[in-house]
């Protein structure tokens, strides 16, 4: 059957072309750490949709829509009427993907799940969960696209210049420790094979190089923590090959660093265009987005067992977590490793 124009197929076909070509142009080191940097900034949205945001905040702003290059707080069209302010006329939305839920009955031992109707009512025994099934294209604004009441916003400590924040070496080191490693000091780089940190998997130990400044020291051991939790060979079947590994847990440190306001300008990440060509089956710009979303999930896992965040994660202060406005992305399905082939496979990502 043909599709309407304007139907909801179209407007997601549009979306995920959009998403595609956003992470497409992913091609330097510089443009990921920036991508990585603004999804731990707006780690309340999946990574797709982190990106579909900004590029359309980017576009709004070139067309002199919005005062800045870059959101600040975004929510919907309710949630900012529950704070008190209004979208402004004539401002457009930034349209990501939201969820489409159902509900499932299973017997608790076992067997395919099935779709309730709505309001139908599980079996005797069944067991109900929900799951996303699809997705829809909804609208969000920034607050520069509103006008009201005023926003709490709480100023971020603002660190300085080759220090780390208070106790967040102590929270990565005993995440380290809990993963059954051994953190220990190396004397400098040339102790570790010209490294400023190295895991070993064997061994079960992590070392950071001791000669460097603090914050120097945190953003590697945030580094080291990410291999730990992504690529042990106990627990993972480790990524395809070195390339992605290091850029997986580089990002890691970028994204947990930026959710503290800790400047990791100084590093880049290398080059996306040549490690992703590089993975035979899989199209780069499903992998990046595979790969960001991955590594999102893994630093809001730490955030909860580690000192308070400098900043906010793209929410406005105040917002009820239950506000119903369908323009929520947190059930968003995890993409899945197929460890068999060696390939990624991309489910439902937003």
């Amino acid at each position: 059957m043909a599709q309407r124009r304007g139907s909801p197929e179209d407007r997601l076909s549009e979306l995920h072309e959009r998403l595609s070509e956003a992470v497409t142009a992913l091609t330097t080191g510089a443009d990921w750490q920036r991508a990585a940097v603004f999804a731990a900034k707006f780690r309340s949205r999946s990574f797709g949709n982190s990106l579909l945001i900004w590029v359309q905040h980017q576009a709004a702003f070139a067309e002199g829509r919005v005062p800045e290059p870059e959101p600040t707080f975004v929510a919907g069209f309710k949630q900012w009427q529950q704070l008190g302010r209004n979208v402004l006329k004539g401002q457009s939305g930034h349209v990501i993907l939201a969820p489409v839920t159902a509900r499932f009955a299973q017997l608790p031992s076992g067997g395919q799940p099935r779709r309730l109707a709505r309001g139908e009512q599980p079996r005797p025994g069944e067991v109900v969960r929900s799951g996303m099934v699809s997705g829809k294209a909804v609208h969000v604004w920034d607050v520069s696209q509103t006008d009201g009441a005023p926003i709490p916003v709480h100023p971020a400590p603002v660190l300085l210049s080759g220090h780390a924040p208070a106790g967040l070496w102590a929270g990565l080191a005993g995440r380290v420790a809990a993963a059954g490693y051994t953190l220990t000091d190396a004397e400098s780089a040339a102790a570790i094979g010209g490294a400023n940190g190295v895991t070993n998997f064997t061994a079960r130990t992590v070392q950071v190089r001791a000669d460097m400044q603090d914050a120097a020291r945190v953003k590697t051991l945030a580094h080291e923590l990410g291999h730990v939790l992504l690529h042990d060979p106990q627990e993972d079947a480790g990524p395809p090959h070195r390339g992605i590994g290091e850029v997986e847990a580089e990002t890691v440190a970028l994204m947990l660093c930026a959710t503290y306001g800790l400047s990791t300008e100084d590093y880049s990440v290398p080059y996306v265009a040549s490690w992703a060509s590089r993975v035979d089956g899989v199209e780069p710009a499903d992998l990046v987005r595979t790969l960001g979303e991955k590594v999102r999930r893994t630093v809001l896992d730490l955030l909860p067992q580690l000192p308070t965040p400098a900043i906010g994660d793209g929410e406005p202060p105040g917002l009820s977590r239950d506000a119903s406005t369908g323009a929520s992305d947190r059930a968003a399905v995890r993409p899945r490793p197929e460890r068999e082939t060696g390939r990624t496979s991309v489910a439902v990502s937003l």
